[in-house]
């Protein structure tokens, strides 16, 4: 789709699409760099009151500056943002906790300081205004969703509180969500369900519309992988339909009580063991799958890295995507339909056909699309990692486009060829490289202005840490942002040999320019708000809950100056690539 883009004289203005989610980038020629203290950013909601956008840092002393008394000192207008791009989640810090979908209005206007460091007055003549539909993605039938990422924003504790629990003390599997679970900085109560809803976003909400209408209607039914399977409201609907007979799940054995339980309820309720399969492939049964179908014909698919699971829903940064394809759900009903007949049994599901090479679709109901599924022979797990570090390499070739953007799990526990090639292809100055890998020693980051990953002690204080998973559990990897064929490689796959081997997963590609902007815009979210944090940790990794305590506490205000600017024109700086990939 188009992207919405304004020019102001030398300040031209773009606004990417995500999933309910926009990245606003914007650029200048050097020569109108001078004083620059960069820009202010209003949104304008369609019918509803226009508002600054909030900065993270304000100036130390904001009475020397021009200043809305209206707005707060943060606010964009009176405290400008030191960045060419700057990502919008709508209903972060304005709107509540259910963010408006429709179409808001941008307004970016470029800032600057008089020769006495003091920030001018707003100067609207030189405003560019771009609109776009702020919604949840959808394309030629495909959905996409993602959790909020609640590290991602100071609003979950502000909405919530740093030490809110996300399940009560007692290990009930089928709690009540609806209790009160805190108290916020407000004295508002709020129960489970409200920090759900907030947190789980829009794979939440993907998630829910599949489950909730194959239970309202009675000529559906419902086939689930599921490898983490602990949530309350899923696991309820899912007994609901056990009841009925209409749903069949192959559950992991490696995960402890409350798959357990839950298979005892299951049995229960549907009064035998037949819809309920139990298994590991050769380690783990991984997926994370539900099949929609109409009779014998399955009709919509939903799949990613989200577990089915408090941890997976609501703590993990996480990703699904949902195929509203006949095809595409057709392919993995045999998937389940092999997988359940061969009792997950590692050896013979790597037999052919499923196992041993890719399934391509591409049709006017669905984009380019190839998924692989394992447990493979040992071969083309070779074949199917090389294509992800062809990819890679691919864009080591300097020219617009090159580019690679990347969120992995645990990627140092596992082994084969992708690991080394994302560091190796962030190492060169030529491709703009950023990224994530949430490992067991901490999180590393890939970003502009450093040639290596930057290591992060866990976990930071001002992170809600509440003892059950990974922040980073997405596994996906773009090549070729904003250029001509980019591709998204996701799924539940951790991209390694291992799972590759041995467990039950699937890997999705993707070629399609706006699916390739949406994951990115994730990837840019989760590492900017970790660079963040690691300005202000101590060597323990521990910093105030707040990023303005935190500014106040180390003295980190916004500088007066227009020296900031200088990494950004530096052609050997990776901020460079970074000004000119998106603006």
């Amino acid at each position: 789709m188009p992207i919405p883009s304004a020019t102001n004289g030398a300040f031209p203005l773009k606004a990417y699409s995500g999933d309910a989610k926009t990245l606003l980038a914007f650029n200048l020629q050097k020569k109108g760099t001078k004083n620059l203290a960069e820009v202010a950013i209003q949104c304008k909601p369609a019918g509803r009151k226009a508002y600054s956008i909030d900065n993270t840092l304000p100036f130390e002393t904001p009475a020397n500056h021009a200043q809305d008394p209206k707005e707060k000192p943060t606010a964009s207008i009176n405290a400008p943002i030191h960045k060419f791009r700057w990502p919008h989640v709508p209903g972060s810090s304005h709107q509540g906790t259910t963010p408006f979908a429709g179409n808001d209005t941008y307004t970016i206007t470029p800032r600057y300081f008089d020769t006495n460091g003091s920030l001018q007055p707003l100067d609207a003549s030189r405003s560019a205004s771009v609109t776009r539909k702020v919604v949840p993605f959808s394309k030629a039938g495909l959905q996409l969703g993602f959790t909020r990422d609640f590290t991602q924003s100071q609003a979950f504790v502000r909405h919530f509180s740093k030490t809110t629990p996300f399940r009560p003390k007692r290990r009930d599997l089928l709690f009540d969500t609806t209790q009160q679970a805190g108290v916020n900085s407000e004295s508002q109560p709020f129960t489970f369900q409200d920090e759900y809803a907030w947190s789980g976003f829009t794979a939440r909400d993907r998630i829910f519309e599949i489950l909730n209408q194959v239970k309202i209607d009675a000529s559906l039914r419902l086939d689930v992988f599921a490898y983490d399977l602990n949530k309350p409201g899923v696991c309820s609907l899912l007994l609901d339909l056990a009841k009925a007979g209409r749903v069949r799940i192959i559950l992991d054995t490696g995960k402890p009580k409350p798959e357990d339980e839950f298979e005892k309820l299951f049995i229960h309720v549907a009064g035998n063991a037949e819809s309920i399969l139990r298994g590991h492939f050769g380690r783990y049964a991984h997926d994370k799958v539900l099949i929609f179908s109409q009779g014998e014909t399955a009709i919509r698919v939903l799949f990613g890295s989200t577990n089915f699971s408090v941890t997976g829903m609501y703590v993990n940064s996480n990703h699904v995507l949902v195929f509203n394809d006949p095809d595409v759900a057709a392919r993995y009903a045999e998937l389940f339909n092999e997988a359940f007949r061969l009792e997950t049994g590692a050896p013979s599901f790597r037999k052919p056909p499923l196992a041993t090479h890719p399934f391509s679709f591409s049709s006017q109901k669905t984009l380019a699309t190839a998924v692989t599924f394992a447990p493979h022979p040992n071969p083309f797990t070779k074949t199917v990692l090389a294509s992800i570090t062809t990819a890679v390499a691919n864009e080591s070739t300097p020219g617009k486009g090159a580019s690679v953007f990347f969120a992995v799990m645990e990627m140092k526990t596992g082994t084969g060829p992708v690991f080394p090639a994302l560091p190796s292809i962030h190492a060169n100055p030529a491709v703009f490289s950023f990224g994530i890998f949430d490992n067991p020693d901490g999180i590393e980051l890939y970003k502009p202005g450093s040639p290596n990953g930057d290591r992060l002690p866990p976990p930071f204080n001002q992170v809600p840490n509440i003892g059950i998973g990974d922040q980073i559990h997405h596994k996906f990897v773009v090549c070729g942002f904003n250029g001509p064929d980019p591709v998204v490689l996701c799924g539940s796959s951790n991209l390694a040999e291992g799972g590759e081997n041995s467990n039950g997963d699937n890997l999705i590609e993707i070629h399609d320019a706006d699916v390739a902007t949406a994951f990115p815009i994730e990837a840019v979210g989760l590492v900017d708000h970790f660079i963040f944090l690691d300005r202000f940790a101590d060597a323990k990794g521990n910093a105030p809950a707040s990023k303005s305590e935190a500014a106040a506490t180390t003295g980190w205000f916004l500088s007066t100056s227009s020296k900031w600017v200088d990494a950004y024109f530096d052609p050997n700086d990776l901020k460079f690539r970074d000004r000119e990939l998106f603006g």
